[in-house]
């Protein structure tokens, strides 16, 4: 489990396709210390995966199956491309965002970004078949960051979400890059899928 909180920058520093499957590294860009062993669980993009390899020090692999690949914006991963990285949280850690599972469910897409007093305005897509999950002053997570549902509009093509990124958030994120048409990776909160299971199965 995760929190949406990024503790991390990564900037990806190789790629490899083995038959389908793509295995990526990732070396730490903006801290001096980044702990994680082998096995460890981290977020990338907001999509768990894990260490397979640690090749030197701040530098970490990874492999990324076909299914990741299907689902997740990881699939255009590039060559000195940037990523927001968390590692998964401990049991009684400090809980800074919200219940992240790093599973992506989807896509999201970025229809504008624009600056005001208050920060960063951002409205993304989401595909109708998530709108469910989604409320008004509630979580979602986008690449990995936990963020808080300004505005909620609903149409027959999906929902549009208004988010506020405070300053800080854009300059400790990828999202200091967000473009119109850019495609975010889209976790709804967990709780929510787990609550429509259990009605419909009650």
């Amino acid at each position: 489990m995760f929190t949406g909180i990024i503790e991390a920058l990564g900037k990806v520093v190789a790629i490899e396709n083995n038959s389908g499957m793509v295995t990526a590294e990732v070396h730490i860009e903006n801290r001096s210390e980044y702990l994680a062993q082998l096995g460890d669980s981290i977020a990338i993009n907001g999509c768990c995966l894990t260490v397979s390899k640690i090749p030197e020090a701040l530098t970490y692999r990874f492999d990324i199956s076909k299914e990741t690949l299907s689902k997740t914006n990881l699939n255009s991963l590039a060559i000195d491309q940037t990523v927001n990285l968390e590692r998964a949280a401990r049991l009684g850690s400090h809980m800074g965002g919200h219940l992240v599972s790093g599973h992506v469910d989807g896509l999201a897409e970025v229809v504008s970004v624009s600056q005001d007093a208050d920060g960063w305005q951002v409205l993304v897509q989401v595909p109708k078949n998530f709108s469910r999950y989604l409320i008004d002053k509630g979580s979602i997570c986008l690449d990995g960051v936990s963020l808080t549902i300004n505005t909620l509009s609903d149409s027959d093509e999906g929902s549009h979400v208004g988010l506020t990124l405070i300053p800080t958030t854009v300059q400790e994120t990828t999202f200091s890059q967000l473009k119109p048409g850019q495609a975010l990776n889209l976790e709804v909160d967990i709780l929510g899928k787990y609550l429509e299971r259990l009605i419909k199965h009650r």
